[in-house]
């Protein structure tokens, strides 16, 4: 009994680190947190970027393991969604635009020269996406 306790007990850290290790080096070999601020023209702030980061982060890890419930009215909700979704879609820009993922993607298939087209497509298939899941899969 001892044993699988600790086995257990021993997997989680490790994974644990593993993800850890994971989400550091994305942030850091990436450069996610520099690009991000030089996106928003926010460096002076790259600080409270980092701060929010492992705020985050320890939150996150928090609220996995106590799970809590809030009864927080609708509205408030819609804020916190649409924050949330600013950042999300502010970290996936910053990423591309490491990666520079979508130029490479142009040229490979050909249209390097409608690459504004190739964005807005993605951008409003994201939307309509998005507002069908809302509309038909959420009650």
């Amino acid at each position: 009994m001892i044993i699988n306790i600790l086995f257990i007990i021993f997997v989680g850290m490790a994974w644990g680190i593993t993800v850890g290790a994971g989400y550091v080096a994305f942030l850091t070999v990436f450069g996610i947190i520099p690009r991000l601020t030089q996106l928003t023209k926010t460096v002076s702030k790259i600080h409270a970027y980092e701060w929010a980061a492992v705020f985050g982060a320890i939150t996150g890890t928090l609220a996995f393991l106590q799970q809590p419930t809030f009864a927080l009215p609708s509205f408030l909700l819609t804020v916190l969604g649409l924050a949330d979704g600013i950042y999300v879609g502010m970290l996936a820009a910053a990423l591309t635009e490491v990666l520079d993922v979508f130029p490479l993607l142009a040229k490979r298939i050909g249209i390097d020269d409608r690459l504004l087209i190739l964005m807005m497509a993605l951008v409003f298939g994201k939307i309509i996406g998005s507002l069908f899941h809302w509309i038909y899969f959420i009650p």
